[in-house]
């Protein structure tokens, strides 16, 4: 029987940083060169530690802190489903759709109206982007058509 793959202590303090940048700035474009310069490896060496530390590749760990933080937002926040895509750093509603039923097991918009019939009390939108819980432009930011010089 073999001892389970580990990566040297060392190691582990640089994959933490790695790790806890992606918690901070989850909604931030995936961007793998800079959390492996981050950790001080090479982007293959860092995915490969990363997955042998964590279980999971730091993709994958990105798309579940995302949905995390969306249920949060779903739960109590008044924001449409959109909008919460776009806070949580997606750019794709059936993307956040997909990925979400995936980790849930049910649709954005089924989970936010399970919680409404609950009578939980909601923050108002206007609450949630003025006390900078949410970024409004990434929230609210709407495809400008390349034709279109307004």
């Amino acid at each position: 029987m073999t001892a389970p793959r580990r990566v040297p202590g060392d190691v582990l303090v640089h994959l933490r940083r790695a790790r806890d940048h992606l918690d901070r700035h989850y909604a931030d474009d995936f961007d793998l060169d800079l959390l492996a310069g981050l950790a001080g490896m090479s982007r293959y060496h860092f995915v490969r530690s990363f997955a042998v530390t964590y279980r999971t590749t730091p993709a994958a760990y990105l798309a579940e802190r995302r949905v995390e933080r969306a249920q949060d937002l779903l739960r109590a926040a008044n924001l449409t489903v959109t909008e919460v895509c776009h806070a949580v750093g997606y750019s794709s509603l059936g993307s956040f759709s997909s990925k979400f039923r995936e980790v849930v097991g049910e649709s954005p918009s089924d989970f936010q109206k399970r919680y409404a019939a609950a009578g939980n009390p909601r923050i108002p939108g206007c609450y949630v982007f003025m006390a900078g819980l949410v970024e409004r432009g990434s929230a609210t930011q709407e495809k400008r058509d390349p034709g279109d010089p307004s």
